[in-house]
């Protein structure tokens, strides 16, 4: 029997069931009022009863946590959602600076964010719940599998979709491995949870804030779990949707004959990603993608050598600014460590987001189960997920892009879109010729000497091996 009597609805019965039964790993696709956070609780709370240990409850951003489920009243019943989940007699304390909860067993919950991953150190989970999957940062699960996988600690992941993104790959994987993981996409069609007259509404009140043909693609995706419509305000979701179409999105091995240059958006960490791309033929060739976990200039620098990746490097003009409290700026910091840094134009952002538009057109992605593969999706999930702000009172779209874990990928991509052109104007090196000459006094001579030649065999299966 659950530690609190609840009633669940049947549709929410084979999730719950997976996961009080034992199941580590579980992905829900659900339609808007499923009620996917409400299960979640009622799982936690049983779960957290049964094994002593700390779980996390993870939004995309901290700072919607309290709004979305900490401060959040159950119209129907008038009460908080937290008090309905974690009633104050199974309590010993609760921290609402923090949104933590300690149970008198022992156990603890509390709310954290995917878009500060990075600030969950060192902490023992045992589960977490990741809620409105498909907008949070991906990189946070990569971050905390390892924390799990050491205290044989379980994940739920419960969305609704947003455009084919990391919850959709995230679905498919789950589908290739149903001998470890629970997934389910529940429509409003499969849970009758809505009537003809409910939905109905609903069409109508989407179409009256996007128009005819945003808001039924909008009403689809919220309550058919359709996949197919882009991310709401995404600023490349039809380019990147051509591009995958078009096969434009498959393994590309590195060409040793021409440079792997990088195009940088300039920030901390993990705000600081990196493009790395192939010029070839007129066309952009995504080799590889790197966003560091550390602040440390040096070491990003380091793992660029490392890959073997001695292009120029492009980067905003605000390399140019004094590092705090030094005298010396990023560019000199580049230049010391032998990278050829230039500066990339400053413009308008609506004249990148038009010159990264662009760029996706005639890019071509490596896409395969190698590192370099998982590196550059998290790359593509970023582009997918650019997208515009929403203004909530004047129901419209902003001009500029919305401040979450994609925001620094596209804005990369942006700067790319501007450098991409310039690295295909500058003269490529001349591949080295080997031949060989024959002698007037019978001798044969090659135009390479031994080391030449075996140097180009390295680069050659190197790059066979991607």
């Amino acid at each position: 029997m659950s530690v609190i009597e609840r009633r669940i609805r049947a549709y929410q019965q084979p999730l719950h069931s997976f996961m009080v039964n034992g199941g580590k790993r579980a992905i829900e696709i659900a339609h808007r009022r499923w009620g996917k956070d409400e299960i979640a609780l009622a799982v936690t709370c049983e779960l957290l009863h049964k094994r002593v240990g700390n779980v996390w409850h993870c939004l995309p951003e901290y700072a919607q946590a309290r709004k979305a489920l900490w401060t959040s009243v159950n119209a129907h019943t008038g009460k908080r959602r937290i008090d309905e989940a974690f009633p104050p007699e199974i309590r010993e304390s609760t921290n609402d600076q923090e949104m933590f909860i300690r149970f008198k067993n022992g156990s603890t919950w509390q709310m954290i964010g995917s878009d500060r991953y990075d600030a969950t150190v060192g902490a023992g989970v045992m589960g977490i719940t990741y809620s409105e999957w498909a907008l949070a940062n991906p990189s946070a699960w990569a971050y905390h599998r390892p924390m799990l996988e050491e205290n044989d600690g379980w994940a739920m992941f419960i969305t609704t979709p947003r455009g084919n993104n990391h919850a959709k790959s995230m679905l498919d994987h789950a589908r290739n491995h149903p001998e470890t993981w629970f997934s389910e996409v529940s429509s409003v069609l499969n849970t009758g949870a809505l009537t003809k007259e409910q939905l109905d509404l609903s069409l109508e009140e989407y179409i009256s804030l996007y128009g005819k043909d945003m808001g039924r693609a909008q009403f689809e995706q919220e309550y058919m779990c359709n996949f197919n419509a882009a991310i709401m305000g995404a600023y490349w979701g039809g380019e990147m949707w051509d591009a995958e179409q078009a096969g434009r999105m498959r393994p590309l091995a590195i060409d040793p004959s021409h440079p792997v240059h990088t195009v940088w958006d300039l920030g901390k960490a993990i705000n600081n990603p990196l493009w790395c791309i192939q010029v070839i033929n007129g066309m952009v060739h995504v080799v590889d993608f790197y966003r560091p976990d550390t602040d440390d200039l040096e070491e990003w620098c380091r793992w660029l050598d490392d890959q073997g990746y001695h292009g120029d490097d492009y980067v905003p003009d605000d390399v140019l600014d004094p590092v705090w409290g030094a005298s010396h700026t990023r560019w000199d910091m580049l230049k010391a460590m032998k990278r050829k840094p230039r500066l990339v134009k400053r413009i308008a952002v609506a004249d990148g987001i038009h010159a990264g538009r662009e760029a996706i057109k005639v890019s071509l992605f490596h896409k395969a189960d190698d590192e370099r593969g998982q590196r550059v999706q998290l790359g593509i999930e970023g582009l997918k997920s650019y997208r515009r702000e929403w203004d909530d009172e004047r129901k419209t779209f902003l001009d500029n892009p919305y401040k979450d874990w994609a925001e620094h990928i596209g804005s990369a991509w942006r700067y790319l879109g501007l450098a991409w052109r310039e690295a295909f104007k500058r003269p490529e090196p001349e591949k080295p010729k080997f031949v060989y000459k024959a002698n007037p006094n019978g001798s044969i001579t090659s135009s390479m000497t031994v080391k030449e030649q075996i140097d180009a065999m390295i680069k050659r299966k190197r790059a066979q091996r991607g």
